[in-house]
């Protein structure tokens, strides 16, 4: 597929979409829209046996919703992953972490977004405050048993994909490790 230009549809301090001419392999014209957002970290904050899940209201979908610490840098920047990790994790739920290891990217939704995210295990925790945004007024944080997150997820009470995929992440690595 060739882009033969690109136009800037709308943009927030959070993202852009913009609408790419395109040339398929057939040779026919089209367009394709994009979001744009900076890149995110997502944190599994992990202590023994237990995760520390925030939830937060969902405009989009209209509920509340339990995840994994996430997000990206202020105002569309660029941000070094593990720095971007180390800042969402405190911001959102107060914890620092002793041990940080990537587990490995997501993309959000590579059929119409740029979004890729970097997962983090952070353990050798100590707890503080949050330093949470404006927009996280409402958010809330608790550490949850390995074995609820698993029911949570069987039950459709937790249904963020990148939280959900961050877990398998997390089984595979605990599965490679001796």
């Amino acid at each position: 597929m060739e882009s033969l230009g690109t136009r800037q549809v709308y943009s927030n301090p959070w993202m852009t979409v913009r609408e790419d001419e395109i040339r398929r392999a057939d040779g026919t014209d089209g367009i394709y829209g994009v979001v744009d957002k900076p890149d995110y970290a997502l944190i599994i904050p992990l202590d023994g046996e237990r995760v520390r899940l925030v939830e937060q209201y969902r405009y989009p979908l209209g509920v509340r919703r339990w995840e994994f610490p996430q997000g990206t840098a202020p105002d569309r920047a660029d941000s070094d992953p593990l720095e971007l990790a180390t800042r969402e994790l405190r911001e959102e739920t107060g914890l620092r972490a002793g041990k940080m290891i990537e587990l490995g990217v997501l993309d959000v939704a590579p059929g119409m977004s740029s979004q890729r995210g970097r997962v983090f295990l952070a353990t050798d925790l100590t707890e503080g405050f949050h330093e949470r945004e404006h927009e996280e007024q409402d958010m809330r944080s608790e550490w949850f048993p390995r074995a609820d997150l698993e029911a949570m997820i069987a039950k459709g009470e937790i249904t963020d994909a990148q939280s959900i995929a961050a877990y398998t992440l997390l089984l595979l690595h605990e599965h490679a490790q001796p």
